[in-house]
């Protein structure tokens, strides 16, 4: 009589499939903690803060260029530019009572459509941006929100 070998059935273990959800969940873990998403939120929204203050500074220089020299007369003579809650400029189409009225920068659309408003910024009728002037006539655009610690400013 031949006696023919029992044959061995092949496939996973319930362990060797344990042990490979366990490194894949380690490995996912380890990605996501070394990418951090939320300081990768804050240096975007950074980048778009900054953005938005070269756009408006762009449109103040537009402005003076085509006006022989003279500025906006909205724009507050401070020391800082965030130094008060009057520097912040108001957003496009808002009646501007308590912050700096740069509508001369989107009238008939001419310098800019509208102005951009902060990522974070929860106010409805300021940008959550500072504009001011130094006595010499520098024009300085800020973010106060800016995060990670970071300070976002130009001056022209």
């Amino acid at each position: 009589m031949n006696v023919v070998p029992a044959q061995r059935v092949k496939g996973f273990t319930l362990i060797e499939i344990l042990l490979v959800i366990a490194l894949i969940a380690i490995l996912a873990t380890a990605i996501i903690v070394a990418l951090n998403p939320k300081r990768q939120i804050s240096e975007a929204n950074n980048t778009t803060r900054a953005s938005h203050i070269n756009a408006i500074l762009s449109a103040v220089n537009q402005y003076t260029v085509q006006n022989k020299g003279v500025l906006p007369d909205t724009i507050p003579t401070t020391v800082t530019c965030n130094e008060s809650g009057s520097n912040q400029i108001c957003q496009t189409g808002v009646d501007c009572q308590t912050g700096v009225d740069l509508s001369a920068l989107t009238d008939d659309e001419l310098y800019m459509v509208a102005l951009p408003v902060d990522p974070l910024c929860e106010d409805a009728e300021l940008t959550c941006y500072f504009i001011s002037q130094s006595a010499n006539g520098r024009v300085t655009v800020c973010a106060p929100e800016a995060e990670n610690d970071e300070v976002i400013s130009t001056t022209m």
